[in-house]
């Protein structure tokens, strides 16, 4: 499709990609960042090979949009923003994930994975009643929206508490399974997400009994053997035009959302490598840009763990050892699988990405990240309360994997 030819300063195909998409350009950049742009490309005409100059053109053209995209958010904490940028194998941040996420620029974390606070069901979790509870997470969702790059997933593990809300009752004996799953796939939309699946996390056997002491009829109790894995898509409806994959040029129309809030493009340059019989252009989406361009051999996924996921009920054991005393001796009240972690690390990021968890507890996300070759940053609230398991977990879990315990850098940041 690409004839690689000598080309001379006249005739160089990154001056013909400028040259039609010009008109496109003066539309999505001021004067100035035009100026910028251009010079910043200039280096391509060094280059030979049509199909590095448009892929070298194309991931400068989307970084400069992103980066005005980002400075349109302006409540950024400059000294977060250089923790996290900073190279290094783990980061930690202690403090309110909300606050914390306040700092972060716009759309720079590739992806999310968390476990959420249960709603009352820790000493450490605690609320009012469940409206209190909600309304705290939809603010963290909100956030969370802003701060997930745009076309990414965000895989939030929750289950349905036995409980009462606390709002029309306080009694035990209103105590019902209440579906924060439910919930939790109703703020999520509200805020802008997209709910794409859900995966039915079953763990085996428990501990609780399903009729207790009494085994009379209407004597029911719901018990904790389940959990959902929520898949959410973050997709924001983005106008602006990208360039063509096949050609490289700006000279594009808009086709239809191929998802909700997924603009698709088709090329109307007449003289793309690539047309269709009926003579269209190549129809792409800024997440095709993303993902065909990554489909190499380094990112395959492994079959067993294709065929781990293959269906939707998936049974793994919780990760969690009591004593005598009803203590979990791994040193955190509800720790995290790594099972979960390392599927929406594998299944929706790519090695040297960021990857987030807002609610790190034991940071079961960061060290899996670490793991994978991900970039891991674990925020978490109760650092008196979690930071010695924390620290012992990844030094463990990751130096048995990896390095001796004394090269892992683990980087720590109090957010105030």
């Amino acid at each position: 499709m690409f004839n690689e030819v000598s080309q001379d300063i006249d005739t160089h195909y990154i001056n013909k990609i400028i040259d039609i998409s010009m008109p496109y350009l003066e539309k999505v950049f001021s004067k100035g960042r035009l100026d910028e742009f251009l010079k910043e490309v200039s280096y391509l005409k060094e280059e030979q090979e049509i199909k590095k100059i448009i892929e070298k053109f194309t991931e400068s053209y989307i970084r400069f949009v992103k980066e005005d995209y980002q400075r349109t958010y302006q409540s950024t904490n400059e000294k977060l923003i250089s923790f996290i940028e900073k190279k290094n194998d783990v980061k930690i941040i202690w403090g309110d994930c909300l606050e914390v996420l306040k700092g972060m620029k716009s759309e720079s974390i590739h992806l999310m994975v968390t476990s959420p606070p249960y709603y009352n069901a820790r000493e450490y979790s605690q609320w009012r009643n469940l409206n209190d509870y909600l309304d705290d997470m939809r603010k963290v969702i909100k956030e969370a929206y802003r701060v997930l790059d745009n076309h990414r997933v965000f895989v939030f593990n929750v289950g349905d508490i036995f409980d009462n809300d606390n709002i029309t009752t306080q009694s035990v004996w209103g105590s019902r399974r209440i579906p924060l799953s439910a919930y939790f796939i109703k703020i999520f939309e509200e805020e802008g997400f997209t709910f794409v699946d859900d995966f039915i996390w079953d763990k085996g056997e428990v501990q609780s009994e399903r009729h207790k002491n009494k085994p009379y009829p209407f004597y029911q109790y719901p018990m904790n053997c389940y959990e959902h894995i929520l898949i959410f898509h973050k997709h924001r409806l983005d106008n602006t035009r990208y360039p063509c994959p096949v050609c490289g040029t700006l000279k594009v129309n808009g086709n239809t959302q191929s998802e909700i809030g997924l603009r698709s493009w088709e090329c109307k340059n007449s003289e793309c490598f690539e047309r269709s019989e009926s003579n269209r252009g190549k129809r792409f989406s800024l997440k095709t840009i993303m993902t065909q361009g990554r489909q190499k051999e380094e990112n395959i996924l492994p079959e067993d763990f294709i065929k781990k996921w293959r269906r939707d009920i998936i049974k793994f054991p919780p990760v969690i050892k009591i004593n005598s005393k009803g203590e979990n001796i791994l040193g955190h009240t509800a720790p995290f699988p790594e099972d979960i972690p390392e599927f929406a690390i594998r299944m929706f990021s790519y090695k040297g990405e960021y990857v987030l968890d807002p609610f790190a507890g034991s940071f079961t996300s960061v060290i899996v990240a670490k793991k994978l070759e991900r970039i891991g940053i674990g925020i978490e609230i109760n650092k008196e309360m979690f930071r010695k398991a924390g620290i012992e977990n990844i030094k463990k879990n990751i130096g048995e994997n990896l390095f001796s315990n004394d090269n892992i850098e683990i980087d720590e940041l109090d957010y105030e």
